[in-house]
Formats: C-alpha cells, sequence, structure tokens
C-alpha cells in the first residue's frame, strides 16, 4: 500500500493569468514547431507548474513528483516559461512611454536585492561578488522604475549584489535617460540618498551636512520627499509579497534578471495594469 498521501491545494491566482500564461507557451511550441502529444505536459499544466514555482516557492523536486516528471525535465519547462515570460516584460524606452502617455507628475526609482543562495563568486580584489554588505547576505541587486502611488513599471537586469544602487543604475544607464525625461519632458524621478549627485532630474533627500543641522527648508523638503518617495517601496513589496520565489532564489544569480522581468509580467496581467 502506498505511504503516499494526496490532498487538494488552491492556487492564489487568477485562472486568467494562468491562461495568459498557456497561451504563450502553446504560441511558443507552434513556433518551435513542437508536434502534437510530444511533450510530458501541455501547455496549462506547465503553466500551472510554473505559477507555483513563482507564487508559492514549490520545490522542483516537488512539481517533478506531482507531475510524473523528471527534474531535469521540471527545469526545462521552468526556464522555458521564464524565458518566454521575460521577453513579454517591456523595455525601458516602452515602459518610459506608458508613463508619458499616463501623465504622472513623477516616477519612483528604487533597488532592491533579491536573496540568493548560490555559492561565492570571487569578484575585484578579491571581494564576494554577490555579497551585499547592506544586506548581510548574498543577492543581485534589481533596479524598479514604478508609477507615483508605486506601481511598478519597468525592472532591470540584474547586478551583483555588492554593487550600490548608484552604481547599478548608472550600468543601465538610467541616470541620462531619467535625467533626459526630466529635462524634456518635465518628469522628475524621485529616489532615496542612494542616488546623490545622479543629476537634476533625479531627486533626493538633503544629506545632513557633515556636525552642522540642516536648514529649516531643507527639512521640510526632506520630509515632503521622503513622504512621496516613500509610496516607492511598495513597487518592491508587490512583487516580493505575490511572488514567493522573489524571496529567495535557488538558482544562478544571473537567472534573476530573467524571473524579475517574467514576475513584473505576472503581476500586470494578474493586475490587469501596465501603467
Amino acid at each position: 500500500m502506498s505511504s503516499s498521501i494526496t490532498y487538494t491545494a488552491v492556487l492564489d491566482v487568477n485562472k486568467e493569468t494562468a491562461e495568459f500564461l498557456a497561451r504563450l507557451l502553446k504560441e511558443h511550441r507552434t513556433r518551435l514547431g513542437t508536434r502534437k502529444d510530444t511533450r510530458a505536459l501541455g501547455p496549462f499544466k506547465q503553466a500551472i507548474l510554473i505559477l507555483r514555482w513563482f507564487v508559492d516557492g514549490t520545490r522542483i523536486a516537488q512539481l517533478a513528483r506531482d507531475n510524473a516528471i523528471s527534474v531535469p525535465t521540471a527545469y526545462r519547462y521552468l526556464h522555458e516559461g521564464l524565458t518566454v515570460l521575460a521577453d513579454h516584460a517591456p523595455d525601458l524606452s516602452t515602459a518610459l512611454e506608458r508613463a508619458a502617455r499616463a501623465g504622472y507628475t513623477h516616477l519612483n526609482l528604487d533597488g532592491t536585492v533579491v536573496r540568493t543562495d548560490r555559492v561565492a563568486t570571487p569578484g575585484p580584489n578579491g571581494a564576494d561578488l554577490w555579497w551585499s554588505g547592506k544586506h548581510k547576505h548574498h543577492g543581485g541587486n534589481v533596479q524598479v522604475i514604478s508609477a507615483p502611488d508605486g506601481w511598478p513599471l519597468w525592472v532591470s537586469p540584474v547586478r551583483p549584489g555588492r554593487e550600490h544602487d548608484i552604481t547599478c543604475a548608472r550600468a543601465h544607464g538610467l541616470l541620462d535617460t531619467l535625467n533626459r525625461l526630466a529635462d524634456t519632458l518635465g518628469v522628475p524621478t524621485l529616489t532615496d540618498l542612494g542616488y546623490e549627485n545622479a543629476g537634476p532630474g533625479l531627486r533626493h533627500p538633503v544629506k545632513k551636512p557633515k556636525g552642522g543641522e540642516l536648514a529649516g527648508d531643507a527639512k521640510a523638503f526632506n520630509q515632503l520627499i521622503r513622504g512621496v518617495h516613500g509610496v516607492a517601496e511598495r513597487a518592491n513589496a508587490l512583487l516580493k509579497v505575490t511572488f514567493k520565489t522573489l524571496r529567495r532564489v535557488s538558482l544562478d544569480p544571473a537567472a534573476i534578471t530573467r524571473i524579475a522581468r517574467a514576475a513584473l509580467v505576472l503581476l500586470q496581467v494578474e493586475h490587469g495594469r501596465t501603467a
């Protein structure tokens, strides 16, 4: 007699989201010329496998067992889904065009470190490439641009966790792009002090002078900008709270790029909002 226990579970995702992903997977198989009934799972079951990994953080071994497939096949299905979803994420120019059409008064820029439990990798001067000294764990830095209400509009490719936010933003060309946006359309980007002196188009609190105090108008400015920009943290929270897999990634840290982009697409589909 089997010692296994079967039970019913509910995945907290709209059926429309699963159908959207299944449709993308089916179109992908058509482009590849995949013959009918040559896959262990159909597009919808593959979509559910991917969504369980994203939303519940279900282990690959468990997903393989539940679907009666091998672990390598489960990984292959997962990575295929990540690629298909990530390819539908907006690039920077598209995201900013949508923001301009929406008539936003400003944008928010904030970085988040996605934790990873991968082994250490030597970096410059022998430093651990993926170790974040600020967060005291390994991870990858992802820059997130959001709307005034904290809705995420764009996510960057991953950078090593040891790099500061402004270094990552500069590497992605964000500083020049967002400064141009402020200059041409009058749409500034609010940030925290991690982006100090990044340009006139990026507004951040005034730093307290060493050994001194801020003037009254500077304190008022800081209170205002921190209050308005504080909503930006909702963008990172939306991604990490909705998708458990973004709280700790066990894949290669480089995969965080596809994971974050795929999560953005799923979030936008789930809520029916792109801008």
